[in-house]
Parts: structure tokens; C-alpha cells; sequence
């Protein structure tokens, strides 16, 4: 049964059926479709805040700089600016009406079930596969204490641990999230303290040396020129790959007519202290050309001033971020996602549901067995592993943010049409600003396309969205089926 836009999501409440009763009996406030709403403002904002700061900025940004000098800083601020656009636009749909899943949820009720079909799963095989890197990343960083600690045995407690407590209740996973996103933002902002301490009062080594002309008089803003530096962006787009979990807590978000639109509101700050302030500061405290691929540019700048044991206190940075992707992206949003799926009709009826305190344990169990199945693949195949895995985040994203943007276009529709109600949080400029940011997703599509080293991205979205056809295909059938 499709909802009908305006109806305050009556097709989910409707077939939630008995688990949405179990988890209101259970106490608590709970929403239409079972959840709980345990997330309150300080965890929403940490889940925001934590969400745009990942493994793309600790070590992805070393080969960025490597390959675009300064001129990544003003890519990192385009990208943030167009994933702004976008979340305004997903903002404006959530306080429309917040629902858990949200943006497979819109997609099937303003784009047709089949968009819900297929924005659900392509969101869910996007962060399993992610998970599956931040599992085994995890095994990789303690092995830098624990040299004779196996790689699978890491990711595998990891994975226990995080199961566990995503398992307890929504509160509980928001509360974990909140420290692994607190550590992350104390690590950048001491990064940005302890830079301008460089740059104002010659602190460290590089005291001497140290100053903002490093941004320009270096080979220039882009060295290599303007080509590899455009190159970047699919870099770049990967490190800001979370930004949208916030859409994800609505259905279990307090208050989410106030808390959403703040937690966006704030992003603007966010990407402009975390990703562009950074980068300004780290590329004035050492010139981009003593920056390597492959190495964290916070080790190398901090190894460069002189602090000691920086290697060990950003090992120990980067493994708290990729617990928090595997908690927050990995576990959290897929089982979300998969229970809108099946809900809709578009997966197991099973994966529907929820326990006594809201938790959707079957969804999250499938979720981390999948994940569990990647720490094997990366055992057997490291070398060619993390390429598809990330191919299918950064394609899945793309398509994912494509299709909120989409989905926002035709809701203003239907609320010109009168079939749906107005939000009082719009996206400014639409539908400009939906072309505007399509357009840029586009271009970072050729730009793909463009180089061999990353054309394996649209191999792997291309029999992906076929995978997606042939799935459709076959519950269509199952439906006729039934029907006659």
C-alpha cells in the first residue's frame, strides 16, 4: 500500500502492525512506524556533526592535497556548499513529515514505489559496503599497538560490540555515537589550535617556516594544474558521505520539527571549521608539497611540528572515526533503511520487525552479517576489495543525493497541486538550486568516468542498477502472482 502524499505517512503506520504496537507498549514516546524517539538535541547534533567528519578527511585528504595543492580547499567548499542544497532540501521533506528510512520513504511516495525500491537498497548495499572498510580498517589501526592481534579478530569484536549495542535501544547507539564523534571534533579543533599557535607565535619545529603564502607561492593554488585538480572531487565527494544520516534519525529524533533544521542549519559552520579550516590551517603550517599519498595529512603535519607520539594519538583518531561510520552508517542506517523496505513490501516481511524498545533486530542482524561477510572478502582479496567497496559508496551516494534532490522537486509539486502540506523550512532558491546541484553531481560523473583509476566506480553502479531492475522485476511478478 503506497501512502498518499499529504497523509502524514498513513502507509507505514498502517503496516507497521503489531511491532509498532509492542514498542509503544513498552513505554516511552514512540512514532507511527514503532521507533522510539530516544535521540535528543546533543546526540542529533554529534550524529550531524560526526556524519560529515570521517576517514575521507583523516586519510583520503593526503593524496587530495597530494594532487590538488591549496586548490582542494575551494573544492571542499563547493561540495559543501551542494550537499548544503541538498540537506536544505531533505530538511524541508523531513519536517514535512519525519519518518525513519526518510528518504526512500519520500522517494516512494512523491517518486513511485519503485524509487522507494530502489533509493532503500542502493543506501543500505552503500553503508553495509562501507562497514565492511571500517570493520576492517579498525583491525588494520590496532594492529599498530598489537602487531600480533589478527586483522579479522578486530573487526570482528568491533563488529560484536557495535551489533551489541545498536541491539540495547536507539538511546544507547546515540550515546556511543556522541563520544565517537566528540573525539573526533577535539581532534580537529586541536589540529586548528595548535596550527594557529604555529602560524601566530612560531610554536614548533616549523615555527620558522610556517605561513599562510604556503596557499599560493608553492607552485601555486593548483600546481599540477587544473585538471588533476578537478580530479579530486570524487575525493572530495567521498569524504563528506554521511552528511545525510541526520535524515535517517528523524523517525527517532525528540522534537525533530526544532532539532532537524538546527542540525542543518549548522552545517555551513560545520564544513567551514572541520574541511575548509582545517585545510587552511594544515596546508599553511606545511606547504602541500610535503604531503604523500596514503599518509594522513594530520600525522604528517603534527610529525612536522613536533608533538610527540602523533602518529599514535591520530591512530587512535582514525580508529574511533571508523567505528563511528561503521556504527552510525554501517549498522544504525541500514537497518533502517531495510526495514522501509520491508515494510513497503520490498523485502522480507520479517525484516520488519521491532522489539519491545523500538529496535528493528532482524534488519540489524542481516545488516551485520553482510558486513561480517566483508572482513572475509578483505582477508581474501585486500588489494581489489577496498576498490569496489569504494566505488559502490561513492557511485550509491551520488545516486542517493540525486534522487532527495528529485524527490524535493516533486513535492514542491505536489504542494502547489494542494495534494501535500507546505514546510515551514524550505530550500531557498528551488527549483534552481535543485537543477544547480544536479548538474554539479553530473559533472563529478564524467569526471569519473573520465580517469581509468576511477571509471570502476560506474562498472559497478551500472551492474548494480541492474541487479536493482531484475529485483524489481521479480517482486512485480511475486505481486501479479499473489493477485491472480
Amino acid at each position: 500500500m503506497d501512502a498518499v502524499p499529504g497523509k502524514g505517512g498513513a502507509g507505514i503506520a498502517e503496516q507497521a502492525g503489531p511491532a509498532g504496537h509492542g514498542a509503544e507498549a513498552a513505554g516511552g514516546a514512540a512514532t507511527a512506524e514503532g521507533y522510539k524517539r530516544g535521540l535528543g538535541t546533543r546526540q542529533i547534533q554529534m550524529i550531524a556533526i560526526g556524519g560529515t567528519i570521517g576517514t575521507g578527511l583523516f586519510l583520503g585528504a593526503g593524496t587530495a592535497i597530494s594532487q590538488a595543492g591549496p586548490s582542494l580547499i575551494i573544492w571542499y567548499a563547493v561540495a559543501g556548499a551542494v550537499l548544503f542544497l541538498v540537506m536544505r532540501a531533505l530538511g524541508e521533506l523531513l519536517t514535512h513529515r519525519p519518518v525513519s528510512g526518510s528518504f526512500a520513504e519520500y522517494a516512494r511516495e512523491f517518486l513511485g514505489p519503485f524509487w522507494g525500491y530502489a533509493t532503500a537498497w542502493t543506501y543500505w548495499i552503500m553503508w553495509v559496503t562501507t562497514g565492511m572498510a571500517e570493520i576492517t580498517a579498525a583491525g588494520q589501526y590496532v594492529k599498530y599497538w598489537f602487531p600480533g592481534v589478527e586483522q579479522w579478530q578486530t573487526a570482528l569484536v568491533s563488529l560484536v560490540v557495535l551489533l551489541a549495542v545498536n541491539m540495547i535501544s536507539v538511546k544507547a547507539f546515540g550515546e556511543l555515537e556522541f563520544w565517537f564523534a566528540l573525539i573526533k571534533v577535539v581532534a580537529i579543533v586541536a589540529m586548528i589550535l595548535v596550527g594557529l599557535a604555529v602560524l601566530v607565535v612560531g610554536f614548533g619545529d616549523v615555527g620558522d617556516t610556517a605561513s599562510v603564502t604556503h596557499l599560493w607561492k608553492d607552485g601555486g593554488i593548483a600546481p599540477h594544474g587544473v585538471h588533476d585538480s578537478l580530479m579530486t572531487l570524487q575525493i572530495v565527494l567521498f569524504a563528506y558521505l554521511g552528511v545525510e544520516l541526520v535524515g535517517v534519525t528523524a523517525g527517532e529524533a525528540e522534537d525533530p520539527q526544532k532539532n532537524i533544521p538546527r542540525a542543518i542549519n549548522s552545517l555551513p559552520v560545520r564544513f567551514g571549521l572541520f574541511y575548509i579550516g582545517t585545510l587552511i590551517v594544515i596546508l599553511s603550517v606545511v606547504s602541500w608539497a610535503e604531503f604523500s599519498p596514503g599518509v594522513s595529512p594530520f600525522v604528517a603535519a603534527f610529525a612536522k611540528i613536533g608533538i610527540p607520539a602523533a602518529a599514535g594519538i591520530v591512530n587512535f583518531i582514525v580508529l574511533t572515526s571508523a567505528l563511528s561510520s561503521c556504527n552510525a552508517g554501517g549498522l544504525y542506517s541500514t537497518a533502517r533503511m531495510l526495514r522501509t523496505a520491508s515494510v513497503n513490501g520490498h523485502a522480507p516481511k520479517a525484516l520488519s520487525r521491532l522489539t519491545g524498545r523500538g529496535v528493528p533486530a532482524p534488519a540489524l542482524w542481516v545488516s551485520a552479517v553482510v558486513m561480517g561477510l566483508g572482513v572475509l572478502i578483505n582477508a581474501l582479496d585486500p588489494e581489489h576489495a577496498f576498490a569496489y567497496i569504494t566505488s559502490v559508496s561513492t557511485g550509491g551516494a551520488i545516486l542517493v543525493w540525486s534522487v532527495i534532490l528529485v524527490t524535493h522537486l516533486r513535492y514542491r509539486r505536489a504542494v502547489a497541486a494542494g495534494a501535500a502540506e507546505p514546510s515551514p523550512y524550505r530550500l531557498p532558491g528551488a527549483p534552481y538550486t535543485n537543477v544547480l546541484a544536479l548538474a554539479f553531481f553530473a559533472f563529478v560523473t564524467v569526471l569519473i568516468a573520465w580517469s581509468a583509476d576511477t571509471r570502476i566506480a560506474l562498472y559497478v553502479m551500472g551492474v548494480w542498477i541492474v541487479l536493482l531492475l531484475l529485483g524489481w522485476a521479480v517482486l512485480r511478478r511475486g505481486r501479479t502472482t499473489t493477485r491472480a
